[in-house]
C-alpha cells in the first residue's frame, strides 16, 4: 500500500510538472541571437528545425554592437598565413595552432560566402575597402556601415535566417538548464519572460552562443546580457572550461563619469589616432614600436599605468591631426553617439579609459566545435576553440563567429536522436521580492571584479576575492527554482572559476597581468582547465 502510494505521489508530481511546462521539440536548440547563433541556425536550417533561443531581443548581443570590422585575408597582399602569424603574436603564444589554421584558411572562404550571399562591405572606386587596426601587420579588416560593422553583418544574417521556414525564434527568453541523463544532452529547460511560463525543448543537439561575461564588471562595452549565462550552465552540466583568466579590456572606451562606458572603435586608432595624457604627450610610441596599434593588452596596460601616475581617471585619444572630413565620414555613428554628451570626434580630446571587452577562454571545444559532453557543441564568445590564446587580435571574433558557428551546425547535424529518459525538471520561477537582493549581489560581484580582476592582478586581492565569491556561491547553492537567486549563483560561481584559474597563473601573458609575477613563464603555454566535482588540470598547447 505504502508502494503503491508513493507511486502515485511521484506520478502526480510528473504529471504536475508537464502541465507547468510548455514541451517544444526541434532538431537543433541554437542559445543565443549574436553572430555566432545566427551563422549556426542558418546552417542547421539546412538540416532540419531549429529553435533560436535568446533571453533579450534578437539584436542584442557583442555582435550587434561590435564597432570593428571583421579580419579575412582576401587581399592579394595578404595571405592566411600572415594573417595566421598576427593572430599567433596577439595571443602571446597560447594559441592552438590548429584551431589558428581553421579560422584563418575556412575565414576567408566565410568571408567570400558572405559576400557572395550579397553583404556589402564598405567600397572605394568599386574595391572592398581594407582597414587597419591593432596588432595587424597588414590592412584585413573589412567595415560595413563605416563603424557598424558588427550591426550590419549581424542583420543581414538575422534576416537570411529569418527567411528560413524551419527556423523559429524564442525571443526574451533564457535559458535556464541543460536537460541530460547519462551525459546524453537531450533538450534545454528555459523560462519566458513574456508569458511567465516554463517551456522544455526536447532536441538531439544544443548549440551554445550566448556571449561572454564582461557585464560581471562594473564598467564595460558590453549590453546587459553579457553576463555568463552560458559559461554557468555548461559548467554546472560537467563541461570543461578553459582559460577564463584571460578577459580582454578594450583600450579606448569613453570615460564618462556617471554613464555607461561607450566604445571606441579600435578602427579609430587603425585610422591614425593618437594616446595622449593628461600634458597632451603621445606615450605608446616609446612603449611599443607599432604605438598605437600595439595589440590590445599592451596598450590597455599602458593606459592603466598612465591613469595610475596621474590624478586623472582618464587619458584622451586625438584625431585633430587628421583630416576632418574624413574622420567624420569614417566614423559617422561614433560622432553622433559623442555629439550626445557634448562632444565631436574630430575637434575634441575624447576621455577614455580600458573597459571590461571580451571573455578570452570559454567552454572548451574541438575542431567541431563538440564539448566533452555529447550533444552540447559552442561556438562564438562563449567556447574556447584555442583560437584566441592569451588575447584576442582585434577583429578575430566576428571570424571566429562565422567558421565555427558553420561548423557547429554541420557536426550537430550529423548527431543522430539519442534514446534518452526524459525527465522533466522542476519548474522555476520569478519572485519580485528577490530582485533588489539580486541587484545587492550583482553589484558587489561586479565591485570585487573591477577592483581585484581588472586589468592588473596580485595574489592578495585574487585571494581575497576567492574567498568572496565561494561564500556567496555557498549561499545560494540550493537556489535552484527562483531565477534571481539562481543568477546570484551563477555570476558568483562564474567569477570564482575565473579567480581560481587567474590565482593558479602566475605569469603576466596576455589579458592576464599580475604585478606579483611580471613576466611570462616560457614553458608555461597551457591552458587551464576547470571541470565541476574535478580537480584543475592543465592542457598543452596543439602546435
Amino acid at each position: 500500500m505504502c508502494c503503491s502510494l508513493k507511486r502515485n505521489i511521484n506520478f502526480a508530481r510528473s504529471i504536475t510538472k508537464i502541465i507547468l511546462m510548455q514541451v517544444a521539440e526541434f532538431d537543433v536548440v541554437v542559445i543565443g541571437s549574436g553572430l555566432a547563433g545566427l551563422s549556426a541556425a542558418y546552417h542547421s536550417s539546412k538540416f532540419g528545425n531549429v529553435a533560436v533561443v535568446t533571453k533579450s531581443q534578437l539584436d542584442t548581443s557583442n555582435s550587434f554592437y561590435a564597432q570593428g570590422g571583421i579580419a579575412a585575408a582576401i587581399s592579394d597582399e595578404d595571405s592566411p598565413e600572415l594573417h595566421k602569424h598576427d593572430t599567433r603574436v596577439a595571443g602571446r603564444r597560447l594559441c592552438d595552432t590548429d584551431a589558428v589554421d581553421v579560422l584563418v584558411n575556412e575565414g576567408k572562404q566565410r568571408v567570400l560566402e558572405l559576400i557572395e550571399m550579397g553583404m556589402e562591405f564598405d567600397k572605394k572606386d568599386g574595391e572592398i575597402v581594407m582597414g587597419l587596426e591593432g596588432g595587424h601587420g597588414k590592412r584585413r579588416v573589412l567595415h560595413a556601415d563605416g563603424d557598424a560593422t558588427g550591426r550590419a553583418i549581424t542583420s543581414f544574417m538575422l534576416k537570411k535566417v529569418q527567411e528560413q521556414p524551419t527556423v523559429k525564434f524564442f525571443e526574451n527568453v533564457a535559458a535556464i538548464k541543460l536537460l541530460q541523463n547519462n551525459d546524453c544532452v537531450w533538450g534545454l529547460h528555459a523560462y519566458d519572460f513574456t508569458s511567465n511560463k516554463n517551456i522544455v525543448f526536447k532536441t538531439k543537439s544544443v548549440i551554445l552562443a550566448s556571449g561572454g561575461v564582461s557585464r560581471l564588471f562594473l564598467r564595460s562595452t558590453n549590453p546587459n546580457t553579457a553576463t555568463g549565462d552560458g559559461i554557468a550552465i555548461a559548467y554546472e552540466a560537467g563541461a570543461r572550461v578553459a582559460d577564463l583568466e584571460f578577459i580582454q579590456f578594450h583600450p579606448s572606451a569613453l570615460y564618462m563619469p556617471g554613464k555607461d562606458a561607450f566604445l571606441i572603435s579600435e578602427a579609430v586608432r587603425g585610422e591614425g589616432a593618437w594616446l595622449v595624457n593628461e600634458k597632451g604627450e603621445r606615450f605608446m610610441k616609446d612603449i611599443h614600436p607599432l604605438a598605437e596599434l600595439a595589440p590590445r593588452d599592451v596598450v590597455a596596460y599602458s593606459i592603466f599605468r598612465q591613469i595610475q601616475k596621474s590624478e586623472n581617471k582618464n587619458v584622451y585619444l586625438s584625431l585633430r591631426h587628421l583630416d576632418r572630413e574624413k574622420v567624420i565620414h569614417r566614423f559617422k555613428n561614433i560622432d553622433l553617439k559623442l555629439k550626445e554628451v557634448g562632444l565631436n570626434i574630430a575637434d575634441d580630446l575624447l576621455p577614455i579609459a580600458p573597459a571590461a571587452h571580451y571573455m578570452v577562454g570559454g567552454v572548451r571545444t574541438n575542431l567541431n566545435a563538440e564539448t566533452n559532453i555529447s550533444g552540447l557543441f559552442v561556438c562564438g564568445e562563449v567556447a574556447s576553440t584555442g583560437v584566441m590564446g592569451a588575447n584576442r587580435l582585434a577583429s578575430n571574433s566576428l571570424l571566429e563567429c562565422l567558421v565555427f558557428g558553420k561548423r557547429a551546425s554541420e557536426n550537430a547535424a550529423k548527431r543522430k536522436k539519442q534514446t534518452c529518459i526524459y525527465e522533466m525538471p522542476d519548474p522555476i520561477r520569478i519572485d519580485k521580492e528577490n530582485e533588489a537582493l539580486f541587484l545587492q549581489y550583482k553589484n558587489e560581484i561586479a565591485t570585487l571584479m573591477s577592483e581585484n580582476l581588472g586589468i592588473v592582478r596580485n595574489k592578495k586581492m585574487i585571494e581575497a576575492a576567492l574567498i568572496r565569491f565561494s561564500e556567496i556561491a555557498n549561499k545560494f547553492a540550493d537556489y535552484k527554482n527562483e531565477y534571481n537567486l539562481l543568477k546570484i549563483k551563477n555570476a558568483a560561481i562564474i567569477c570564482k572559476l575565473i579567480a581560481q584559474s587567474a590565482l593558479i597563473r602566475e605569469e603576466s601573458r596576455g589579458g592576464h597581468i599580475r604585478e606579483d609575477f611580471q613576466k611570462e613563464i616560457p614553458d608555461f603555454k597551457v591552458h587551464i582547465i576547470q571541470q565541476k566535482g574535478k580537480n584543475v588540470t592543465f592542457e598543452k598547447i596543439k602546435k
